[in-house]
């Protein structure tokens, strides 16, 4: 065999991810939200996109790019541009129903009352003169800022290091996660030193705070409250006991009655066990519906939250202008790419539109007994029967479905929440959602009253419902709902019984 260099020609297939493929892939994952925060930033690099609310449609200088409205592309082939004209409009129309809704406040009208915003919180209900929600969010300091603010006039100055090392070691529960013996060692000074602040800042602002363990915490705010006797203290050095639901061992180490220690439970119960978490959270965040799913005479409409998508527009009159001043080639080349990216972009965010409608009208047609009927009614679903579907790839429809929520009259729901395992039914019939089981197991332990159903009981509670379940399956869903075990929820109704 000769080993001189040679010339081969060889023929193969590779696929290359152009910046417009990439470009669209990552729009398909983005929420509507994230779609404006990426439009905000595209309208800022290029002077030929411009950006307007939804409901904006007078724009005398400036048109948008035509939709594409002769291509169903799928999404892994947006780059070829070519498909049918049959894809209907985003804006849909069913039987002169209108279902062009510009917010979450629009669900009532002109369909029959039939799609409830519950659950959905945002969204522009309340309109331009509505009250601003996120003005009456919680702007306080930290935790740590709130108590170096009471350490300033409470600690020496020649102990200030040691109350802002200590601070630092305090979590956003309000414990203190560190050895006081090691933090004397570590800044060289006597343990005795390290107490004495500690026991300072123990005296601050939130109640129980610089505490090492629950069982400190409840000391600290039982001597706040002046409660803190001989047989409260023995009551909090041993919360095992009460956790375990051991009230007559703990009627003995107390020497107390029924009555005191239902009193002193009752105590108990109103501190707070993680006092730091008053200070420094971050405040709620509202979910934003990225679509709208309404029951009409003609069947489910389906509508593209419009409120979170601005309207992107290309100012032709601008370009205009640029392209007929002088220019070199390296400008013209510039403003080329400036107006092919805008119009990419709007051919990609219309595309992106297109898609997300395909994908969870084909959700709604597989789980329609759900937005029917509620969960119990939920279909086992997978990515792939729904990409078989609609003719995409699986991946595709994973993008589309992640972190995008969809407003109904059964609330508001993450569109990975269609997805679920199947469970095989007892009797041999259709399998039944993993969600169903959960929503049955739950329903069932929210009525067991006084007589606690153990996982053995609700094995055959669920069998006679039609589910063919093991026990640690049941165990695991439950544990995946948080409820408590059968010993653990009668040791929860022994103490709710204490009054």
């Amino acid at each position: 065999m000769s080993l001189a260099p040679r010339l081969d020609i060889r023929q193969s297939q590779s696929l290359v991810m152009t910046p417009q493929l990439q470009q669209a892939i990552k729009l398909l994952a983005l929420s509507n939200l994230e779609i404006e925060g990426f439009i905000a930033e595209e309208v800022e690099r290029n002077p030929l996109l411009e950006a307007s609310a939804a409901e904006d449609h007078d724009a005398p200088d400036r048109e948008p790019v035509p939709e594409v409205r002769d291509e169903r592309v799928a999404a892994d082939e947006l780059v070829a541009g070519t498909g049918s004209g049959d894809e209907p409009t985003l804006d849909v129309d069913y039987a002169t129903e209108s279902h062009q809704q510009d917010s979450v406040a629009d669900g009532g009208s002109g369909m029959d009352g039939a799609l409830s915003m519950t659950g959905a919180s945002a969204g522009g209900a309340g309109g331009e003169d509505g009250p601003d929600l996120d003005a009456f969010a919680d702007t306080s300091l930290s935790l740590a800022d709130h108590l170096l603010a009471q350490a300033g006039p409470a600690i020496p100055h020649d102990d200030a290091f040691i109350a802002a090392h200590l601070i630092d070691q305090i979590d956003e529960a309000g414990y203190l996660t560190a050895s006081l013996l090691d933090i004397a060692n570590r800044l060289g000074v006597p343990l005795v030193r390290v107490e004495a602040v500690l026991a300072t800042i123990q005296t601050f602002d939130p109640t129980g705070v610089g505490a090492r363990d629950l069982s400190e915490c409840l000391a600290l705010q039982a001597k706040e409250a002046d409660r803190y006797d001989p047989c409260m203290a023995r009551l909090i050095d041993n919360l095992d006991l009460l956790a375990r639901g051991e009230l007559t061992r703990l009627k003995r180490m107390c020497d107390v009655d029924d009555e005191d220690m239902a009193d002193m439970i009752r105590e108990l119960r109103g501190y707070d066990p993680k006092p730091g978490c008053r200070y420094g959270g971050e405040p709620a965040q509202s979910v934003t519906p990225d679509l709208f799913v309404a029951r009409t005479k003609a069947g489910w409409a389906i509508e593209i939250n419009a409120t979170t998508l601005p309207r992107v527009l290309v100012n032709r009159s601008y370009y205009t202008e640029l392209s007929g001043g002088q220019q070199d080639k390296a400008s013209k080349a510039w403003l080329s790419d400036c107006l092919a990216s805008a119009n990419w972009l709007v051919k990609a965010l219309d595309q992106r539109q297109r898609t997300i409608i395909k994908v969870a009208t084909e959700i709604v047609k597989q789980q329609e007994a759900f937005f029917l009927k509620g969960v119990a009614h939920l279909r086992p679903l997978t990515l792939r029967q729904v990409a078989d579907a609609i003719e995409m790839h699986e991946s595709t429809v994973s993008r589309v479905t992640s972190n995008k929520y969809v407003s109904c009259a059964r609330g508001l729901y993450e569109l990975k929440y269609f997805f679920t395992s199947a469970i095989q039914s007892a009797d041999g019939g259709e399998a039944v959602s993993a969600q169903a089981v959960k929503s049955a197991i739950r329903a069932l332990i929210d009525t067991e009253g006084a007589k606690i159903l153990s996982d053995d009981t609700l094995v055959d509670l669920l069998n006679a419902k039609g589910f063919d379940i093991a026990r640690r399956t049941v165990a695991k869903y439950r544990e995946a709902l948080g409820i408590g075990s059968s010993v653990q929820r009668r040791r929860a109704k022994a103490l709710e019984g204490v009054r």
